[in-house]
């Protein structure tokens, strides 16, 4: 078995660019590994969450390898308010990544209204405003990249995750909308997959071998989420320049078996 990628493989290139990537104010996420790679290539980084504590580790780390500058921005995405200031601090942007989510598990029946409302306003509400807000700049700047963070929960039917489900079929249809709309301005939009997943808060909610999720895939692993960054990084960047409205999965075969 092939071990994992991860961010030490030479970089791709950001320099001059400028990238808002949602949910990375925590160590050990995707959002995290995101930045991560973006920052190691060059570009200027806006790392986003709701502690600031996290935040500046975050900030350290990625500084650490960064080629280009990093800073933290606190945004409670729940908030739109709170989402439409995180679009004005932010300014003009190249690169967005929409990865902020919320996950909850539970029956249909089971399910409480606030904890619906709150998915649906972190999920899909915020990264509409956010694409609302910056594709226009990006527009004006001669072009950019959007990438949202879905799920294969969007493909799936899997109990306990009809919310979440529901989320992120929603922002892919939002994907090929967006795609379609901003082409003529030569923003691509396009949308990652991701599989069973070893974030730091998946492994510290389901242990390490994420209740064997990753035995479901056709690899028969969880992903690093180094691997997955990749892939959002390579959407991101100018070599998928033809690339648009695409849904990529990056889920170690587990929507195609």
């Amino acid at each position: 078995m092939s071990a994992p990628a991860d961010e030490r493989q030479d970089p791709m290139d950001f320099n001059g660019k400028t990238a808002l990537v949602t949910g990375s104010g925590a160590i050990g996420g995707l959002g995290h590994a995101t930045a991560r790679i973006l920052a190691a290539g060059g570009a200027n980084v806006i790392i986003t969450g709701t502690d600031p504590d996290r935040g500046a580790q975050v900030v350290d780390d990625v500084r650490a390898s960064a080629a280009g500058t990093v800073r933290f921005i606190p945004a409670d995405l729940a908030d739109p308010q709170a989402v439409q200031r995180l679009a004005d601090d932010a300014g003009a942007v190249d690169i967005l990544v929409n990865n902020a989510g919320v996950v909850p598990f539970s029956a249909t029946a089971d399910q409480d209204l606030a904890g619906y409302d709150a998915a649906f306003a972190v999920n899909v509400r915020a990264s509409f405003v956010l694409v609302a807000r910056l594709a226009p700049k990006m527009a004006a700047g001669g072009g950019g990249s959007i990438v949202n963070v879905s799920s294969t929960a969007a493909a799936l039917g899997m109990p306990t995750m009809a919310v979440y489900g529901a989320t992120k079929a929603a922002l892919e249809s939002l994907t090929r909308t967006w795609a379609a709309e901003f082409a003529a301005s030569n923003v691509r939009v396009n949308a990652v997959a991701p599989g069973p997943m070893t974030t730091s808060k998946v492994v510290a909610a389901m242990g390490p071998d994420l209740g064997g999720m990753g035995l479901t895939t056709a690899l028969k692993r969880a992903a690093d989420p180094a691997e997955v960054a990749q892939v959002i990084a390579f959407l991101a960047g100018d070599q998928a320049g033809y690339v648009t409205g695409a849904v990529v999965a990056a889920d170690g075969g587990r929507t195609a078996i």
